[in-house]
């Protein structure tokens, strides 16, 4: 097993981005209910970070067969520390109240695209 900062290293040696963030595997440990509940408080919380530039991406996961949606979700955050992550992990109203658990993970980011097409006279963003 290679330490983590070694292969961000050699990543970023090869020309990869490199870019490290954190992802939050969120799941639901009460019923069904308790997490509905909890879902306005939640989306708040997650508004006040993609305010203060701390969320990239959130959203629901589905169930295996890509059929149902069981309450699971994963959210990516910028932070500058695995303990700076797991504080805003935390704090979610969802995580606080037990509603759901979560496994914080770090991820490094190297491949990929992404298309943002923004209509100058509507002021609406799509993401691709």
């Amino acid at each position: 097993m290679v330490a983590w900062n070694d292969y961000k290293a050699i990543a970023k040696d090869r020309g990869a981005l490199a870019l490290e963030l954190y992802v939050v595997e969120s799941t639901p440990q009460k019923a069904p209910d308790d997490v509905k509940q909890c879902l306005p408080v939640h989306l708040e919380y997650q508004r006040v970070l993609e305010q203060r530039g701390v969320l990239v991406l959130a959203g629901p996961l589905s169930d295996p067969t890509g059929e149902s949606m069981e309450g699971a979700g994963l959210i990516v955050y910028r932070a500058g520390s695995m303990a700076e992550a797991k504080r805003l992990a935390e704090d979610d109203p969802m995580h606080q109240g037990g509603a759901r658990g979560f496994t914080l993970r770090k991820w490094l980011v190297n491949e990929g695209s992404v298309s943002l097409s923004v209509g100058l006279s509507t002021g609406k963003a799509q993401l691709s």
